[in-house]
């Protein structure tokens, strides 16, 4: 297999001849792949959500299925159905469209909350059961969601539990000045995604997420997570602190990140990089803080590491 950093570095690359101005979202959504995490990507419609996973697809060599949510979407939609077989006189379970390398949930909360649901078990163990038969999922298996912001027309909240599942939520954002001008000159995203090349196989990003895991953590690199989940739990800025298992998403996405940068071992700066989009969106903040969640982690960041905040 080619050397991590240089697959690493291919993948990057690709990356940004489709996705321009976005560098720190590119290296945070490849952390959460190498990271064997769920992403969810929250924003306006038109910023770049659904190319985004589509690029990331693409250049790993994954087979790729995108489902539309909507509020008559169902659970058997998803998963798929047994259904009769005369000639076999039994029925058999026809797959949907989840028994796919990469499923891009688009619009997620447009969906009613049993059909969010139905995605729980598959996120969480890579299988499903229908009729009392689990099926395995193939290897690797990866939800990308989109999400469209609350205060727009047809969309509902997800449960808690489902946001959990998700390692990293983003944000894309407007891209700036010089990154929009490319996209008005350059040519169609559609077009350029057709052409992006595999830089890999579904064996590669298995290789970088097994080489994700053995990025060296230290004991003083615990004390400092330790210190980070503590914060969140004193009462002062959220109504509930970080979980164990958030915090063992923190430390798998560290350790993805510090693979992205070419590290060998989890750096503090690792952990603060990566803090808000693992973190964001399993808390709930007080007042005044309101309902910004990112805002208060940053705030929580300038206390604990000033240096970085800085």
């Amino acid at each position: 297999m080619t050397e991590p950093r240089s697959l690493i570095a291919a993948l990057l690359h690709q990356l940004t001849t489709v996705i321009v101005g976005q560098d720190t979202a590119l290296r945070h959504a490849l952390a959460a792949l190498l990271a064997g995490g769920h992403l969810l990507i929250e924003d306006l419609p038109g910023v770049g959500k659904t190319t985004l996973a589509q690029a990331l697809a693409r250049v790993f060599g994954l087979r790729f299925a995108r489902v539309q949510f909507t509020s008559d979407l169902m659970p058997s939609d998803l998963i798929g159905a047994s259904l009769y077989d005369r000639a076999q006189q039994r029925f058999v379970f026809h797959p949907g469209p989840l028994f796919t390398h990469v499923l891009l949930a688009d619009e997620i909360n447009r969906a009613s909350p049993r059909t969010q649901s139905a995605l729980l078990e598959a996120m969480e163990e890579r299988q499903v059961s229908v009729d009392g038969v689990t099926h395995a999922l193939p290897q690797p298996f990866i939800v990308i969601a989109t999400q469209n912001p609350f205060e727009q027309r047809g969309t509902q909240p997800l449960p808690e539990s489902q946001l959990d599942r998700f390692l990293m939520r983003l944000s894309l954002g407007y891209p700036n000045p010089g990154a929009e001008r490319a996209l008005l000159r350059g040519e169609d995203r559609r077009v350029l995604l057709q052409r992006l090349p595999s830089v890999t196989d579904a064996a590669g990003l298995q290789a970088l997420q097994a080489a994700a895991q053995a990025v060296a953590v230290s004991d003083a690199l615990l004390d400092e997570l330790q210190r980070l989940l503590a914060a969140t739990r004193d009462g002062r800025l959220f109504v509930h602190g970080l979980s164990p298992r958030a915090g063992l998403a923190l430390l798998r996405a560290a350790q993805a990140h510090a693979l992205v940068a070419g590290r060998t071992y989890v750096a503090p700066d690792d952990l603060y990089a990566i803090l808000v989009p693992v973190a964001a969106h399993r808390l709930q903040p007080l007042p005044p803080a309101g309902g910004d969640a990112a805002d208060a982690l940053r705030a929580l960041l300038v206390q604990l590491a000033p240096a970085r905040a800085a």
